[in-house]
């Protein structure tokens, strides 16, 4: 319930807090939004809609935890893909999704615009992962989501057993050695993360594709930051957050999101205001018709460690393993602080994707971070000033600035 109080906080307070309302002269404040019926369509569901073949898969990681992945074997024409990229057999590209999201955040936009579509059609074999604790991977070999026991991770847990867990299963079923990851947000963060805890994994990427890459949150612009002074004492942002699982997937928050954003006109701007809100505003790139789908996607879950893991390293400055405190480090860690993750462990091609306007990498992070990685290849600055943090999958040009560039990358990582 503090999860809801929370998000209603930022729908009714963003407004007021800094968005000017002139950017929202460049849109028709007299057209309203019809109602979308792939609000209540999940993943599978989409993509099967839009014409696309798809798999379910299953993975178990080490620690018994039960993730899915959302397959997209091709394009919707096969023996033709688009672009003249001809890639035979394909080779496998895994995507993973951000903070709070799911498989889902690839598929939110027209065929032309997704993309995951986009990499499909260009005749890709295309994994959409599910970090643990979300909507798709929400099970477990023997835990319950209904206990305690089943939250107790971070995005340290993603990094050190999902990551492998699903690169080795994506490799073994299409019976290559190497794939192409491309990651958004804290789908970067679990990468690097990754990486340095298993070294031996770079040899399985053929290149990665960070957008808005999180290494480091000393300079965030994000409402994450002010969680950082309550850090120290972290049963006041488990009080606050919720005490295990945060901003869950919710059928009746999909209602009021569908009803709210489309029938009244001041509230459309609200939502749409909420988004900006965390991640850097940009009224030019975003389709106003998808909001609806996107805010009902947009809170599939995680564990409140998770969102307390980021906040942490605003005031560490460093990116390290979560702060349990003195008492657990000594004995999760042997020693009174978290240890380091190290760059130069990452070792795969790396190609960095980033963004004046983005609140949650910002460019003093993201230049830190390319500074301290051994094999950046290419270093890509968005050139539209306002392009924020998730117009990198949900922008109106992110097809020209993003896909279609990594599409033009890609073979640049192909072996003889």
């Amino acid at each position: 319930m503090e999860s809801l109080y929370i998000l209603y906080a930022l729908l009714v307070l963003c407004p007021v807090l800094g968005v000017p309302y002139t950017a929202w002269t460049k849109f028709d404040l007299n057209q309203k939004l019809s109602a979308n019926p792939d609000i209540y369509l999940d993943v599978p569901a989409l993509i099967a809609k839009y014409g696309y073949p798809f798999e379910i898969h299953h993975v178990t990681t080490d620690d018994g935890y039960i993730l899915t992945l959302h397959r997209i074997p091709h394009g919707r024409e096969p023996s033709n893909p688009a672009n003249g990229n001809d890639v035979t057999p394909p080779s496998p590209v895994f995507m993973q999704h951000g903070l709070l999201s799911s498989s889902a955040c690839w598929i939110l936009a027209p065929r032309e615009k997704a993309p995951a579509y986009i990499m499909a059609d260009a005749g890709y074999d295309v994994w959409l992962g599910n970090a643990r604790g979300n909507l798709y991977s929400r099970n477990h070999t023997h835990l319950n989501p209904d206990s305690k026991e089943f939250w107790q991770f971070s995005w340290d847990e993603m990094a050190e057993h999902d990551l492998p867990a699903v690169i080795d299963y994506v490799l073994n079923v299409t019976k290559h050695s190497q794939l192409y990851y491309i990651g958004h947000s804290m789908g970067t963060t679990i990468f690097f993360a990754g990486m340095s805890s298993h070294p031996e994994y770079n040899e399985k990427v053929k290149a990665m594709f960070g957008l808005g890459p999180v290494a480091t949150t000393a300079h965030i612009r994000s409402p994450i930051r002010y969680l950082a002074p309550f850090t120290d004492d972290i049963h006041v942002l488990f009080n606050l957050l919720g005490e295990y699982e945060f901003l869950p997937h919710n059928p009746r928050y999909i209602k009021y999101t569908e009803y709210i954003c489309t029938h009244f006109q001041f509230e459309e701007y609200m939502c749409l205001s909420a988004l900006f809100f965390l991640t850097g505003f940009d009224a030019q790139q975003f389709n106003l018709t998808w909001l609806p789908v996107i805010l009902s996607h947009g809170a599939e879950g995680t564990s409140t460690m998770t969102v307390v893991h980021f906040a942490q390293q605003v005031n560490s400055a460093s990116f390290q393993h979560y702060d349990y405190g003195k008492e657990e480090n000594l004995k999760r860690y042997h020693q009174n602080t978290p240890p380091p993750y190290y760059l130069n462990r990452v070792t795969a091609p790396v190609n960095l994707f980033w963004a004046n306007n983005d609140w949650l990498a910002d460019p003093t992070d993201v230049a830190r971070l390319a500074k301290g990685l051994p094999n950046l290849v290419f270093n890509v600055k968005m050139p539209l000033p306002k392009f924020n943090h998730v117009d990198f999958i949900w922008g109106i040009d992110c097809d020209k600035l993003v896909f279609r560039k990594i599409l033009k990358y890609m073979p640049f990582f192909e072996k003889d």
